[in-house]
């Protein structure tokens, strides 16, 4: 299967367009755990074990891990998810940039030492930073296109030959780099009538979209601009990321419950608006 098939069997498995974050923060975790020698691994795992029936891929951060020296927790958390529910797709989110051989390294970091299904890269050096990431055609490739964060406008919305910057990229990304359907843009869910805008210039490719909850961008506006629909009429096309409003929605011994109450509601208020 492609990349895009393998996202569109996780779409429907769990008949879920929500992607987990996974930010391990010792200040944050509940006492209990965040004392314990494994605490990284305990922690994101009880997440894992209680919410993956809900989701369609989780997405953890790497610099959360590297801050840590919880690279090893790292590898242990994707082998668990690998074993357990092999259906949810693992993104690693690194926005990686560079050229030559530190690009084909970096690629071998995601794919070949962590073993993840996608990984996010930055697209600023063009094609020499992106196509040893591409060179796993049957990995995804997530680059980020229009940010959801505040100052993304600083440069994303330069005009450059008539239109924003970040449509450029987009549709780069759709017309010149997607040769092997496994690219996806990263798109805020704050910025709703870009993704709108990103979504006709892309056709059906995949989005990334943070930005829900803490950072207040609204589902109903997400869904309405970015959802496609595949051949049976399913409105799909996006995965809706969210970290710190699930990972942390409880500090007692039932945190994992809290998660897994938060991150069933969020995913009950996107079907009712995919519908």
């Amino acid at each position: 299967m492609t990349f895009k098939q393998r996202l569109e069997h996780a779409w429907l498995k769990n008949n879920s367009l929500l992607c987990i974050g996974l930010d391990p923060d010792l200040q944050r975790m509940p006492q209990q755990i965040a004392n314990k020698p494994d605490a990284v691994f305990e922690f994101c795992r009880s997440i894992i074990d209680a919410t993956a029936d809900l989701v369609c891929a989780f997405k953890p951060q790497i610099a959360h891990f590297a801050a840590l020296e919880a690279e090893d927790s790292l590898k242990r958390i994707i082998e668990h998810i690998k074993q357990n529910y092999s259906d949810v797709l693992i993104i690693l989110d690194s926005k990686r940039s560079d050229i030559g051989s530190t690009a084909q390294r970096y690629a071998v970091e995601a794919f070949d030492r962590y073993k993840a299904d996608a990984v996010t890269v930055n697209p600023y050096l063009g094609i020499d930073g992106v196509q040893p990431f591409l060179d796993y055609k049957d990995k995804g490739v997530i680059l980020l296109c229009r940010t959801s964060n505040p100052s993304a406008r600083d440069f994303q919305d330069l005009i450059v030959a008539g239109k924003p910057l970040y449509q450029h990229v987009a549709q780069t990304v759709a017309n010149k780099w997607d040769k092997h359907q496994q690219c996806m843009l990263v798109v805020g869910a704050t910025y709703p009538k870009e993704l709108g805008a990103i979504r006709k210039l892309t056709g059906d490719m995949p989005f990334l979209v943070p930005g829900v909850g803490v950072q207040g961008g609204d589902v109903a506006q997400v869904i309405q601009h970015g959802c496609t629909k595949d051949q049976n009429n399913h409105h799909n096309g996006l995965v809706i990321s969210s970290s710190r409003e699930i990972l942390y929605a409880g500090q007692a011994k039932d945190f994992a419950s809290k998660a897994r109450d938060k991150a069933l509601a969020l995913v009950n208020t996107i079907n009712k608006c995919r519908t």
